[in-house]
C-alpha cells in the first residue's frame, strides 16, 4: 500500500538504502524512477486482458491492491508490460521419456529433446523441475544401438552442463529440481551424487518417496529397486528377474539401509531432499486427470508434465494494526487481507493470458487448468509484531487462521471469476470434490458453490520463497513462511564499475520495533529485544515443522521452507524429523545443517540483548561458537586466472633401478587471514613436459587430481593417502629423519607414490615457514608472477558454503529455499 496509507510507524520508516537499490537494478525499466510507475505498467498489463470496458477500472483495482501489499514474483513486476519475450511464470516441470531423441513409447519426450525445451524455458527466465525415473538404469540394454544403459545421474549431468551456460531472462542462470524415484535402480547414485564436489551445481535434488516405502522402514521390510527396461545379459546372468507385473526388479535392499543413506547423505550435505508422492497424489484436486511427478526447484508447486504456475505473495506485514500495541492491542486485519486475497486471484488469472509461453505445451496445459499461486510472505515479522513467538502454539494458530482464511477467500474469488468468465476447461465437479482431494475439505458453501458454478483455477494456492521481492518491496519483511534470519547484517553488493558498496540490511520488524520503542529524549532504542524476537537459527527443529505442519491442511499445493538445524543436531532426531514430516501429512521436508563438510555455523553477535522467557518456556537451542573458518581448507572452485607465484621442485629419490630425477611445480594463491594476515596455500601441481620415463603419465595424472584436492580443501588427506601407496618394486629412498639419539638417517619410503607425496608434503611446510627466499638454486625457478589480490574468505559472522557470485566468498547455503549468502546477503536464482 501507499506509505501514506500504511500505518503510522512503518510510513515513518524512511526507505533502506538496499531496498532502494535492489527495486532499481533488478525492477525498474527503461524510464522507471520509482516504485508507482512500476505498480503502474505492472497493473496496466494485468488489465490489458480485460473486456474493453472493464480495463480502466481493473487497472485501478490491481494498481492499488499492489500499494495495498499484493505484488507479482519476480518475473512479474520485472517483465510485465515490457516488450521482454520473457515469461511470467515462476515454475515449471517437464517431462523427460526413456528415449534419446523424438519421443518414448509414451510419448514422453526424448532425453535430448527434454533438454532442448529445458533451455528454452529456461532462456525465458522459468525455472525447471525433472522427473528422471523413466529413463532406463545403468545396466539396462538398449536395444537400438545393441549396448547397455548409462543411467539417469549420466544425463542429469548433461542438464547441469545446460543450466550453467544458459543465461535466463533477467541475466540470471536456471534453476532445476531433480527428482528420482525411491524405487529406481539408481536411487543410490542418486542420493550420493553430490557428494562428489562440483557435481550437480545448478540442481536442487530430492528423493520420491512412497507410502509403501515408509511402511518398509518402519517394519525393517526389504524394498525392491524396479524398471520396466529390460536388462543387460550380464546382469541377468547375476539375478536380475522380472515380476508378474512386468517390471523387473534390478535389485532387492533394506528399506532401513535405503533410508538410512538418504538421511546420512541430507545430514551432511543437505541433500537431497524428499518428496512424499502419495500425499502429493491425494491431496490434489485433479488427481482424477493427471499424475505428479516433480516439483519446480524450490518445491512449493509439484506439478504435471508441462505444468506451470504463476506466484504473488502478499505482504503480511501490511494488515498488523496496532504493531508492538502502538496505539491499541495488535490485531490483523482479517476483512481487509481477504478483499486483498480476492483481488489477487483475478490478477493471477489475468497473468496466464498476459505472459509469453517459452513451449506451446506450456501454454495448452495451463489454458486447461489455469494453475495460479496465491500466497504471503513476511509471517515471521506479522507475527512477531502481533507480539506472537513464532515457535509456540499461539504462533501457529494465528498462522493457521491467516492461511485458512486465505484459502478461503481465494477459492470464493475463483468460484465468481468462474461465473464471470467460465470455469478450467479440465473441471469436473466429481472428480474435484471426490473425497480425500484438498477441494473435499473446503466449507461446505464453497463446495456447493463449486458444483453450481465451477471454479476458475484448479489450484490457487502456494508458499514460495519470496527472495529479492521482499527486500525491494516489502522493506526486508522475512521472507515467505519463515521467521526472520537475522536482525540485522552487512551486505556487500558489487556494482556494474566493479567497486564494491556496503549496506547495512536490517529486518522490517527489527526496524519498526527500534522506532516505536525508542526514547523521545535521546533518541535510542531499549537494550533488549522482547521474546517474541525469535531468529530462524533460535528455535527448534521441531518447532519449524510444526509451523509448516499448521499451514499445509490450508495449502493447495506445497510450501518452501528450509528447516535449519544446528550442528550437533543428533542423527537420530534428525532423521525422526522426516518421518515426522510423513505422519504429518506434508508433502516434502527440506534441511540445512552447517557441518564440517558444509561449512560450521559460526558465533553470530546479537543486536541487542533479549528478555528471559518463563520458566515453561521451551529450551533454548544450543548456542555455538565454532572456531573461524581455516583458509586453507575453503573451497577454490575455480582456479583464479593469471599467474600464481610457483616454485619448482627437483625430486631426487632411489629405487632399485638407481637414481631418479623429476622435476614438479607448485603454484600458491596468496589468501588473507580473517586476523588480516596474508598467507599462501597450495592450489595447483604439475609435471613439466619433456621430462623422460615410464613414471610420467601416472605422475601426471597424480598431479591433476591433488589439484582438485587442493582447491576442494582436502589436500592435506590426499596427501596423506599418497604416503600409504605401497608398491612390490621394494622401498623407495628420499629425505632424511633425526634419531633420538641426534644422528640423522635416510628415511624409506613404500613406492614411488608415497615418496612424491612426502617430497610435496616438505615443500609446503618449508614454504609456509619461510616464505621469503629461495628453495632451490636461482636457475630452477621460474619467474615470480605478481601475486593476486587476496581471496574472500567467509567473515567470522557467516555460515561457509559454496562460492558467491556475488561477492566470491564461500558462503552460500540453502535458505528458505534459495542459495543465500551469508557473507552479503545475495540471494540466488529463486529470488
Amino acid at each position: 500500500m501507499k506509505r501514506d496509507t500504511l500505518p503510522s510507524a512503518q510510513a515513518r520508516l524512511a526507505v533502506q538504502p538496499i531496498s532502494r537499490d535492489v527495486l532499481a537494478e533488478k525492477y525498474f525499466k527503461t524510464g522507471e524512477t520509482n516504485v508507482e510507475q512500476l505498480f503502474a505498467r505492472v497493473a496496466r498489463a494485468l488489465a490489458s486482458v480485460e473486456k474493453p470496458k472493464l480495463r480502466a477500472e481493473w487497472e485501478q483495482k490491481f494498481l492499488n491492491n499492489l500499494h495495498a501489499g499484493a505484488i507479482g514474483a519476480g518475473r512479474i513486476m520485472s517483465a510485465a508490460g515490457t516488450d521482454i519475450q520473457a515469461t511470467l511464470i515462476n515454475c515449471f516441470v517437464q517431462p523427460v521419456g526413456d528415449a534419446i531423441q523424438g519421443v518414448d513409447d509414451e510419448g514422453y519426450p526424448g532425453i535430448y529433446e527434454a533438454l532442448r525445451e529445458a533451455a528454452e524455458t529456461m532462456r525465458r527466465g522459468g525455472g525447471v523441475g525433472y522427473d528422471f525415473s523413466r529413463i532406463r538404469p545403468k545396466g539396462a540394454y538398449v536395444k537400438g544401438t545393441a549396448s547397455m544403459a548409462s543411467g539417469p545421474c549420466s544425463y542429469m549431468n548433461v542438464f547441469d552442463q545446460s543450466c550453467s551456460t544458459v543465461e535466463s531472462a533477467g541475466a540470471r542462470r536456471g534453476a532445476q529440481m531433480g527428482v528420482l524415484r525411491i524405487d529406481h535402480p539408481d536411487v543410490f547414485e542418486f542420493i550420493t551424487a553430490k557428494r562428489t564436489p562440483g557435481r550437480w551445481n545448478n540442481f536442487n535434488v530430492s528423493v520420491g518417496v512412497t507410502d509403501g516405502f515408509m511402511q518398509a522402514v518402519a517394519e525393517g521390510a526389504d524394498w525392491e529397486l524396479v524398471h520396466k527396461a529390460p536388462p543387460g545379459a550380464k546382469l541377468i546372468e547375476q539375478g536380475v528377474s522380472q515380476r508378474a507385473d512386468g517390471l523387473w526388479v534390478y535389485n532387492k535392499v533394506s528399506a532401513r539401509e535405503l533410508w538410512d543413506t538418504i538421511m546420512k547423505s541430507t545430514y551432511d550435505f543437505a541433500e537431497p531432499g524428499i518428496l512424499f508422492l502419495d500425499q502429493i497424489k491425494r491431496d490434489n484436486n485433479l488427481n482424477y486427470c493427471e499424475r505428479i511427478e516433480a516439483t519446480n526447484p524450490c518445491g512449493e508447486q509439484p506439478l504435471p508434465p508441462y505444468g506451470c504456475c504463476d506466484l504473488g505473495p502478499i505482504i503480511l506485514t501490511n494488515f498488523v494494526r496496532h504493531p508492538f500495541s502502538e496505539g491499541g492491542k495488535p490485531a490483523f486485519d482479517f476483512e481487509e487481507f481477504e478483499k486483498v486475497v480476492a483481488t489477487q486471484v483475478r490478477a493471477l488469472d489475468n497473468v496466464l493470458d498476459v505472459t509469453f509461453w517459452p513451449l506451446e505445451q506450456q501454454r495448452a496445459e495451463s489454458a486447461a487448468k489455469r494453475r495460479i499461486g496465491v500466497g504471503f510472505t513476511g509471517l515471521g515479522n506479522a507475527l512477531t509484531m502481533l507480539e506472537l513467538c513464532y515457535d509456540r502454539q499461539e504462533g501457529r494458530d494465528m498462522a493457521a487462521q491467516i492461511s485458512r482464511r486465505m484459502r478461503d477467500a481465494a477459492y470464493r474469488a475463483s468460484v465468481d471469476l468462474a461465473r464471470e468468465k467460465g470455469a478450467f476447461p479440465k473441471f469436473d465437479a466429481n472428480g474435484y470434490l471426490a473425497p480425500g482431494t484438498f477441494a473435499s475439505r473446503l466449507p461446505e458453501d464453497i463446495q456447493a458453490s463449486i458444483r453450481e458454478h465451477g471454479i476458475r483455477n484448479s489450484h490457487l494456492l502456494s508458499i514460495a520463497p519470496t527472495g529479492t521481492v521482499s527486500l525491494a518491496f516489502a522493506d526486508n519483511a522475512s521472507n515467505g513462511i519463515e521467521p526472520a534470519f537475522s536482525w540485522t547484517y552487512k551486505r556487500n553488493k558489487r556494482e556494474a564499475d566493479g567497486s564494491r558498496s556496503e549496506y547495512t540490511v536490517e529486518d522490517h520488524s527489527f526496524r519498526l520495533y527500534r522506532e516505536l520503542k525508542k526514547d523521545a529524549s535521546s533518541g535510542n532504542a531499549p537494550g533488549k529485544l522482547p521474546e517474541y524476537f525469535v531468529s530462524a537459527l533460535e528455535m527448534s527443529a521441531a518447532d519449524h515443522v510444526a509451523m509448516m505442519e499448521a499451514v499445509q491442511p490450508f495449502v493447495d499445493t506445497s510450501i518452501s521452507k528450509t528447516v535449519n538445524i544446528p550442528e550437533d543436531y543428533p542423527y537420530v532426531d534428525f532423521k525422526d524429523l522426516y518421518r515426522q514430516a510423513w505422519q504429518a501429512g506434508l508433502k516434502g521436508l527440506a534441511t540445512y545443517r552447517p557441518n564440517s563438510i558444509l561449512g560450521a555455523v559460526l558465533e553470530v553477535t546479537p543486536v541487542a540483548g533479549k528478555e528471559e522467557k518463563p520458566a515453561n518456556a521451551a529450551p533454548e537451542p544450543l548456542q555455538q561458537t565454532q572456531p573461524p573458518v581455516d583458509p586453507m581448507r575453503t573451497v577454490i572452485e575455480k582456479r583464479p586466472s593469471g599467474g600464481l607465484p610457483a616454485v619448482t621442485e627437483k625430486i631426487e629419490y632411489w629405487t632399485s633401478e638407481g637414481q631418479q630425477r623429476l622435476y614438479l611445480i607448485v603454484s600458491f594463491l596468496p589468501i588473507a587471514t580473517p586476523d588480516g594476515r596474508t598467507v599462501e596455500r597450495a592450489i595447483e601441481f604439475f609435471m613439466p613436459v619433456g621430462q623422460s620415463g615410464e613414471s610420467q603419465q601416472w605422475i601426471t595424472a597424480t598431479m591433476r587430481m591433488l589439484s582438485l584436492a587442493a582447491r576442494g580443501g582436502f589436500l592435506d588427506r590426499a596427501l596423506s593417502d599418497m604416503q600409504k601407496v605401497t608398491w612390490d618394486r621394494g622401498p623407495v629412498r628420499l629425505g632424511t629423519y633425526e634419531k633420538p639419539d641426534g644422528t640423522r638417517v635416510p628415511r624409506w619410503h613404500d613406492s614411488e607414490v608415497a615418496a612424491i607425496g612426502f617430497a610435496i608434503e616438505n615443500l609446503i611446510s618449508s614454504r609456509a615457514q619461510a616464505a621469503q627466499g629461495s628453495l632451490f638454486d636461482a636457475e630452477e625457478l621460474p619467474a615470480a608472477e605478481p601475486a593476486l589480490e587476496p581471496a574472500t574468505l567467509v567473515s567470522p559472522t557467516a555460515m561457509a558454503g559454496k562460492k558467491c557470485p556475488e561477492c566470491g566468498a564461500h558462503a552460500m547455503i540453502r535458505k528458505d529455499g534459495c542459495d543465500y549468502c551469508t557473507q552479503c546477503g545475495f540471494i540466488g536464482s529463486c529470488g
